[in-house]
């Protein structure tokens, strides 16, 4: 039988849960934990691919409270190109949390760009609280990065064509100490970490809204798997209702990963 999640205001996930001490799966590798907030019909955005906020006050505390156990938080560049995400630590509150788990005010950035691609002007780069970090490939066009460079604290090129995902990670945690890193998106994004089996934790708002449109991104796009068997399977370990939201945790089960 699952606990259910409960998040009271002011209450902390720790609090509700007891210590929470993730731990991943992989060897030199750091645990990495999703979390979205998708429609009923599974969309995390309308067809625009603009983000509007449809989660409740509860769903912002959630995704605050989990950026305070990361080390860092990872976002896809057209995410942060369309939104004016900063990937802060939401407050002086959430400050205090992580002070007392011995990390520091604000987590590492990680912005993933395969192309180097992203907007030199993206909101997160207006604002250096904390070090950005560029995944990127050996084939970026070398002005779009050299046009980069000046902007974040380092630029990590892993894999030609692609992205290698597990290479990143492994240099994550060896060279800037990642041991807790968490992923926010987007779709295509997601679905890379989910075919390469490195997602260890699901967390899912699921919001009472359906935005439908085939062209609407969902929680894991890109490649996707091609048959039932590559599907990666999760385990529920959480759950709640509070208002007409579902707030959902899933540990991911360990598979063959796929090509």
């Amino acid at each position: 039988m699952t606990r259910p999640l409960v998040l009271k205001p002011g209450s902390t996930l720790e609090s509700e849960w007891g210590p929470i001490r993730p731990r991943s799966s992989r060897p030199g590798l750091p645990f990495v934990f999703l979390n979205a907030a998708m429609s009923a019909d599974g969309k995390i955005a309308p067809a625009s691919r603009r983000f509007e906020p449809f989660g409740s006050s509860t769903d912002t505390r959630l995704l605050y409270q989990l950026r305070t156990f990361a080390d860092a938080v990872m976002c896809g560049a057209r995410t942060l190109d369309l939104n004016a995400v900063k990937l802060g630590n939401g407050g002086r509150v959430y400050d205090r949390m992580r002070e007392r788990r011995g990390l520091s005010a604000h987590p590492i950035r990680i912005v993933v760009s395969g192309r180097a691609s992203i907007d030199p002007k993206a909101e997160i780069f207006k604002h250096r609280f904390s070090p950005i970090i560029l995944l990127t490939t050996k084939c970026a066009d070398e002005r779009r990065v050299k046009r980069l460079q000046p902007l974040v604290d380092d630029i990590l090129a892993v894999g030609r064509k692609e992205i290698d995902f597990e290479d990143a990670l492994r240099q994550l945690r060896s060279k800037w100490g990642v041991r807790r890193l968490l992923c926010e998106g987007g779709g295509e994004l997601n679905d890379a970490l989910f075919r390469r089996g490195l997602v260890d934790e699901v967390y899912l708002t699921v919001a009472p809204i359906v935005f439908g449109g085939r062209e609407a991104p969902t929680l894991a796009d890109g490649t996707g798997a091609l048959r039932l068997a590559a599907a990666t399977q999760l385990k529920l370990k959480r759950h709640c209702r509070i208002g007409a939201e579902l707030f959902l945790i899933y540990r991911v089960l360990r598979k063959a990963v796929r090509k």
